[in-house]
């Protein structure tokens, strides 16, 4: 009976893991339909040279997907997913994501399930494989958003020059979008195309605002939006914006020199069970083989689990300083 439970999840997971590969091909695979379509475009509206598509930065998005990303897409739009997968650039679509989850998912079952063999170990390794790829796309997202933040600064000065030099501020918005690398210059380069092909500059300064939510990008916003109405001058605005984003990552960096202490802290708690576990596990099978085996040692490795989760989130918690 075993047997049997295995080889289905073996199945199982195989095919998840091959349909979520296939999706991450499919989603590439109009890559030249994309460039054609943008060069026709580009050529309707007078822009100049096609700009080539990559990944979220495209305006106009050809789905490869079928039914099922269709599916997937209808069930999570507008959910914390769907927002984490668009603004950590990664090319992975929605239902590629949740298929990857669930091979994950059975993999870490079966795994439980061939070495531990208990219901819980099984549960336990399911929740936690369906939590490794939203994770992952989580901190790539951070990631991004942080690098975007970093490299800000170098766009509002690049955009405060084009506007002093008689540039006009579409034409330095896509300034910043040819000279600046991701992620700054393809979010900049799709708000110049949101503008090109119609769209009102407050609705793309909004877009662009809800594609990379960080407070800078909101002063940006609003002072934009605010000179245009009242006037003044918005290369002395961005410059002074430009030094105050510069200040508070200056800041935020020394405050997570100040809590390094703390978040070491965290990682070597986390780490030390689990690394005692294996090395006796090595030293002496059979007295941690005790620990698995017996119900008592069961129930005393979930309860280490969660006070462990606690405490790391916890310890997370006191030395989050918001800047």
């Amino acid at each position: 009976m075993q047997l049997g439970v295995i080889v289905t999840l073996v199945f199982v997971a195989s095919t998840a893991a091959l349909m979520g590969i296939f999706f991450m091909i499919s989603r590439r695979s109009g890559s030249a339909a994309d460039k054609a379509m943008e060069k026709r475009l580009s050529e309707a509206t007078g822009i100049g040279a096609p700009v080539p598509l990559t990944g979220e930065a495209s305006l106009v998005r050809m789905e490869a997907a079928g039914q099922l990303e269709q599916a997937a897409r209808q069930a999570f739009r507008g959910s914390a997913l769907e927002r984490w997968i668009e603004q950590s650039g990664t090319n992975i679509s929605v239902s590629g994501c949740l298929l990857i989850s669930l091979g994950l998912a059975i993999l870490g079952a079966l795994l439980a399930a061939m070495f531990i063999r208990t219901t819980w170990a099984m549960a336990i390794a399911f929740a936690v494989g369906l939590t490794i790829m939203p994770l992952y796309v989580r901190q790539k997202r951070s990631a991004r958003l942080y690098k975007f933040e970093e490299y800000f600064p170098e766009a509002l000065d690049l955009l405060s020059r084009g506007i002093r030099a008689g540039h006009a501020f579409s034409a330095g918005m896509k300034m910043v979008a040819d000279e600046l690398s991701e992620p700054v210059g393809p979010e900049f380069r799709k708000a110049f195309d949101e503008q090109n092909f119609g769209l009102p500059l407050k609705e793309s300064l909004n877009n662009l605002c809800l594609r990379v939510p960080i407070l800078d990008v909101r002063f940006f916003s609003t002072a934009v939006l605010i000179q245009r109405e009242t006037g003044g001058n918005l290369s002395e605005i961005l410059d002074n914006l430009a030094a105050v984003v510069r200040e508070r990552f200056k800041i935020r960096r020394q405050v997570r020199v100040h809590t390094a202490h703390g978040r070491f802290t965290g990682y070597v708690l986390m780490a030390l069970p689990a690394f005692l576990a294996l090395a006796l596990s090595f030293i002496n099978p059979e007295h941690m083989n005790v620990l698995f085996e017996e119900k008592m040692g069961q129930m005393m490795i979930v309860a280490t689990i969660i006070m462990q989760a606690i405490g790391f989130f916890w310890i997370k918690q006191v030395i989050k300083i918001e800047v």
